[in-house]
């Protein structure tokens, strides 16, 4: 069985991470481990237990949704900088066999501008799998 960690924010709950994921399980059993970065908004002033809120009531809507898509997937929520929340997880000894980052389209996405696909790849050795979705609409009041 091939263990994937999926490292998501505002796409996590998207349709085209869904697909891949899927397509993933249906060349094989998988499992999935996601970790979502408590970045905090940008557009207002915020409190570290809000980022962690906001995250955590992502990953809480995508953990449904994955399991609705038949995908065995649990997750927390990681360190604000995706690569420290990758660090984080890995350190703990756990062993996957790829990351699937999922990311904004180029003209939105930071992660994209911090060429975080590659960094990843080459920090930690592991392929990379990059998808590309929309932003979802926010999450309120479901922790």
């Amino acid at each position: 069985m091939r263990h994937y960690l999926v490292v998501a924010n505002r796409t996590l709950a998207g349709g085209q991470l869904v697909d891949k994921l899927r397509e993933l399980n249906g060349a094989g059993p998988c499992t999935f481990h996601v970790v979502v970065p408590a970045t905090p908004p940008t557009d207002r002033p915020w409190t570290e237990g809000e980022a962690r809120r906001a995250a955590g009531d992502r990953l809480t809507v995508a953990l449904v949704r994955f399991r609705e898509a038949g995908l065995d997937a649990d997750g927390e929520v990681g360190d604000e900088h995706p690569t420290q929340a990758v660090a984080d997880v890995l350190e703990r000894g756990e062993t996957f066999d790829g990351i699937v980052l999922s990311t904004l389209p180029p003209k939105l996405s930071k992660w994209l501008k911090l060429d975080l696909p590659h960094r990843i790849e080459a920090m930690f050795e592991l392929p990379v799998i990059h998808v590309m979705g929309h932003p979802e609409p926010e999450v309120r009041g479901t922790s």
